[in-house]
């Protein structure tokens, strides 16, 4: 066993110092950025390109059209009917129902669209962190797979 040992350690001292004498690797050289720019010589975010600019101004124009504000997404009942009184507190109309799509499964209250103008992300932010599976989501109006 001892003999074991000696010859283990005689291996790791001889890789060692075979692998200290390898030349080390030299610094890939990088290419400019500049080279692969071309015509465009700026970064521009999605969000600032001109035709993203007026989809969303549009779209804040027919808001109302555009979508339904759903708040919710809870497994039980009960949770989204805590979530209904809360939002009274706010003076926030909605509707409780059930939403059965792929995406989006479970007790949803839908924001009457009068009153969605008092729900602003610090608000959603609040209601999110005293209920732990709250999310909201923006879907048509019409057309929900309900089971009522």
């Amino acid at each position: 066993m001892r003999w074991l040992f000696l010859l283990l350690l005689v291996l790791n001292v001889f890789y060692y110092v075979w692998h200290q004498q390898e030349v080390p690797l030299r610094a890939k050289e990088v290419t400019s950025l500049s080279l692969y720019k071309g015509s465009q010589q700026d970064i521009r975010l999605l969000s600032e390109s001109a035709d993203v600019v007026a989809r969303r101004e549009k779209s804040k124009v027919g808001e109302v059209e555009a979508g339904c504000l759903y708040v919710g997404g809870f497994a039980r009942r009960d949770q989204a009917q805590q979530l209904e009184r809360s939002l009274i507190g706010l003076k926030v109309e909605a509707q409780l129902q059930f939403v059965n799509l792929p995406n989006a499964n479970g007790y949803w209250l839908r924001v009457v669209p009068e009153s969605r103008h008092l729900l602003d992300e610090l608000q959603l932010t609040n209601l999110a962190k005293e209920f732990n599976e709250l999310k909201h989501k923006i879907m048509p109006c019409e057309g929900i797979a309900t089971v009522e």
